[in-house]
């Protein structure tokens, strides 16, 4: 069954970054969006989930749909005393199930977590609540290879129906991780296409 149905699209900001592109994601995908450097991935992926420019085209998804988007860099607030168990409260995440290497770290602050604790408790929050469809810019960032190997776990872990797409540039994790690849340099909108 398809989430999401991308038709036609062109997104970007000021201007079309990514043109013309076609595209399906279907519940239990996991899809990998390659590309080079600032070919549009991460617009991309914000256009769907309402944080981008939709200049033409078409994104078709049930009105109940529910979207979640980990960004390159979750926001983390300095100094703010929240607990990780908090913080998944407060992202309606839940944590039957929470890997035992992040349930560690549920009465930690999250201003004491590493770079890589908080990346994976920023992933899953996403994967364990009710979302439909999960988008993760970059999810191994900060990780080291356990993280990696966690969040692996993590994807696998996943709701049977969510369908999930990723942008990694670490492509040993993306054949890894992912159920198809898509390579999307082919729909970037260069400068001096634009003018």
């Amino acid at each position: 069954m398809s989430l999401l149905r991308l038709e036609q699209l062109s997104v970007g900001y000021q201007r079309p970054i990514l043109s013309n592109l076609s595209l399906s994601l279907s519940a239990g995908e996991i899809l990998g969006l390659g590309g080079s450097n600032g070919c549009g991935k991460s617009t991309l992926l914000k256009a769907i989930s309402g944080e981008a420019r939709i200049f033409s085209g078409t994104i078709y998804k049930a009105p109940t749909l529910n979207i979640r988007l980990q960004k390159q860099h979750p926001i983390r607030l300095a100094n703010f005393p929240l607990s990780a168990r908090e913080y998944l409260a407060l992202m309606s995440a839940q944590i039957a199930h929470l890997p035992t290497r992040l349930a560690q770290l549920l009465d930690r602050r999250l201003d004491s977590l590493s770079g890589g604790q908080f990346q994976l408790l920023s992933i899953w929050a996403c994967l364990a609540t009710d979302s439909d469809v999960v988008l993760l810019d970059e999810p191994t960032n900060n990780l080291d290879r356990l993280g990696i190997t966690l969040l692996l776990e993590m994807l696998n872990q996943r709701r049977p129906e969510q369908g999930i797409a990723l942008i990694s540039h670490d492509h040993e994790f993306v054949h890894a991780a992912t159920t198809r690849q898509v390579d999307l340099s082919p729909f970037h909108q260069s400068d001096i296409e634009a003018l």
